[in-house]
């Protein structure tokens, strides 16, 4: 019986371990310094909303692990010793391992603005990210404006949080529009509008220069990078993304890149040590993808795939077809194949965009063959399985755009919107 080890308890470790265990009888130790058990990271901003308790945001009761046989060890590893498959904790304790599992998951990029470790300047990734946020800013009284520095995902789910406490926001993005990097422009221009609604002082084309400290080592304000202005704050979130959490393997002789560098069997460089989720990093992108993606549902599918092969059947990780899904305050955004910000030179970009300006959508086109490429929807819901068989299948957006009802998955008495969408397409085919 080997002795599987993983370092991480976020979705990535957790399914490896499940389907570890429902293959074998392996032992299996799973480590983390964050918490005791398991929580949906994604549930995170809930609790601090009011919508949810944390014991709500955890998928298993906390008896499973036991009832599993899956050893919890709360622990910092901060170091790995590949040669004597040896793990020393913070407290300098060893852990032996037989084969070694890297879900070590991200951290909030820091770029050495001055100020950035001042007390009340945080990012939102973690369950103790959370709890700080509870204790900088638990009211308006308390925390009278925050200052949020990065235009991505997890800057506008802060900024939603903070609101809802009705503590005033000031949103620093560097681009010239809200995600314009990934969104188009017409859906980047509605979602400004969108944060502008929701009362959020959105500055766009804006970069973060300093974080000032008051007498006690707490940030009093941020100063502007292009303008010199400096604005009173008591909270600076640093959302401007994350990067693989990897400093502790600095001198194990795993090969590091950004991430930490797999195959296409997520094994690494080292016999036995394999990584997988954010902290993963392939030596060649699998098809169009990012070497390294930060994404809830890959993470998933890499334990349930590495799982297979720490049980002897050495299988692939395959992600399928990209797809996605985030919500922009009141407004669910989710993408299948692939839409970029920047239209390619081989695709064409289909555009519709209800008066409300709250729903819109946006289909990629090959311009030759007329194949469906992609797909992103705001404030329209679609079915996954619907757009994963049609990309299968290489359908065109001739036929997608037809058949598009059959993908809608509002819930009922919802207004639809797909004759609107037709209409406005075929007009388009007949100009072209």
């Amino acid at each position: 019986m080997k002795h599987i080890v993983i370092i991480g308890n976020g979705i990535a470790g957790v399914s490896a371990a499940r389907h570890i265990r429902k293959l074998s009888d392996n032992k299996i130790t799973i480590i983390s310094a964050e918490t005791d058990h398991f929580f949906s990271r994604t549930a995170l901003m809930y609790i601090y909303m009011g919508h949810m308790k944390y014991e709500h945001t955890k998928p298993y009761e906390d008896y499973f692990w036991e009832k599993n046989r899956i050893d919890l060890k709360r622990a910092f590893i901060k170091q790995v010793i590949t040669t004597d498959k040896v793990l020393i904790t913070g407290e300098g304790e060893k852990i032996s391992y037989d084969s070694l599992i890297l879900a070590t998951g991200s951290k909030p990029n820091k770029f050495g603005w001055p100020g950035q470790d001042l007390k009340g300047v945080q990012g939102l990734y973690s369950k103790q990210d959370l709890d700080k946020l509870e204790e900088n800013a638990p009211n308006n009284e308390v925390c009278n404006r925050a200052v949020i520095v990065g235009g991505g995902l997890i800057g506008i789910e802060m900024a939603e949080m903070l609101r809802v406490r009705n503590i005033p926001v000031t949103f620093l993005v560097r681009e010239n529009s809200f995600w314009n990097g990934v969104l188009p422009a017409g859906e980047s221009a509605m979602i400004n509008d969108h944060i502008r609604d929701h009362h959020i002082d959105l500055r766009l084309g804006t970069n973060l220069k300093e974080i000032i400290s008051d007498e006690n080592g707490r940030a009093k304000a941020v100063v502007i990078a292009e303008t010199g202005e400096e604005l009173p704050c008591n909270v600076v979130g640093l959302t401007a993304g994350v990067a693989p959490n990897i400093a502790f393997l600095k001198d194990s002789g795993i090969e590091l890149g950004r991430g930490i560098k797999v195959n296409r069997f997520l094994e690494t460089n080292v016999k036995d040590v394999y990584a997988i989720g954010d902290c993963a990093e392939q030596h060649k992108p699998i098809g169009m993808r990012r070497p390294i993606e930060a994404v809830w549902y890959t993470g998933r599918m890499m334990g349930e795939t590495l799982a297979q092969t720490i049980c002897g059947n050495r299988i692939e990780y395959k992600p399928g077809h990209w797809f996605n899904s985030a919500k922009f305050l009141d407004i669910e955004y989710q993408t299948y194949g692939w839409v970029f910000g920047k239209q390619q030179e081989y695709e064409q970009q289909f555009h519709w965009k209800h008066t409300d300006n709250t729903k819109c959508i946006t289909v990629s086109t090959h311009k030759e063959t007329g194949k469906f490429l992609g797909i992103n929807t705001f404030g329209i819901r679609m079915r996954h399985k619907v757009f994963d068989n049609w990309l299968t299948e290489e359908r065109t957006t001739d036929y997608v755009i037809k058949h598009l009802p059959e993908a809608n998955f509002d819930p009922e008495f919802y207004k639809q919107f797909e004759n609107q969408i037709i209409t406005a397409y075929s007009k388009q085919v007949q100009t072209a």
